[in-house]
């Protein structure tokens, strides 16, 4: 005796698989790529920023700025392969290929010892006088473009003494990249590194 399996129709069961592909896998993002170039192209391809048309950074990544006549970011703790030997890393200061923090504890030797010397040098150069903590301490992405207000004041005096420009002007162009907390109450007030750093070149 044969024992009879039923029939099934496998075509509905195509036709859902390549139609909800369609969906999902094209149309959708093809939408949502179209509304966000429409509405917001500047935030859709990276907040890109421009200097005499070529792209000199991103307002939403970092960059390792470490003349004397720029204002520094934050330190970052991310790293990259070591030229010499690629199995092995070295400090790459905001390498966006590589977001990540320290992950040292707060009783690290290593961590102490880093935020130690920070603090001297930062302290030896004049960019400080009371220490922030952003200046000393890495971001958990390391690529962190913003820094305090607090921060961005206490270096006028070492930038305005390397452009041979008054502390009063370099101090209203920190005072107007200062940017507000988010709808008045979302996050701490905060200064585009950056940004700060390309208004400063066009002082005369």
């Amino acid at each position: 005796m044969h024992q009879c399996f039923p029939s099934f129709d496998r075509r509905p069961a195509i036709v859902l698989i390549v139609l909800f592909s369609a969906l999902t896998g094209l149309a959708y993002p093809l939408a949502i790529t179209g509304i966000a170039q429409l509405g917001m192209s500047g935030k859709a391809n990276g907040s890109l920023i421009e200097r005499d048309g070529k792209v000199v950074g991103s307002s939403l990544i970092g960059q390792n700025f470490a003349s004397d006549r720029y204002f520094h970011g934050r330190p970052s703790a991310t790293t990259g392969p070591d030229p010499a030997d690629p199995s092995k890393s070295v400090d790459a200061p905001y390498n966006a290929s590589n977001s990540m923090g320290s992950n040292l504890a707060p009783t690290s030797k290593k961590l102490i010892d880093r935020v130690n010397a920070s603090i001297e040098s930062e302290f030896a150069a004049g960019r400080i006088d009371v220490v922030a903590a952003d200046a000393v301490t890495t971001s958990a992405s390391g690529l962190d473009p913003h820094i305090s207000p607090q921060y961005a004041l206490a270096q006028i005096s070492a930038v305005a003494m390397a452009r041979g420009l008054p502390e009063e002007k370099v101090r209203l162009l920190v005072e107007n990249h200062i940017k507000g907390r988010v709808a008045g109450f979302i996050g701490e007030p905060r200064v585009n590194v950056l940004q700060l750093n390309l208004a400063l070149d066009s002082l005369r």
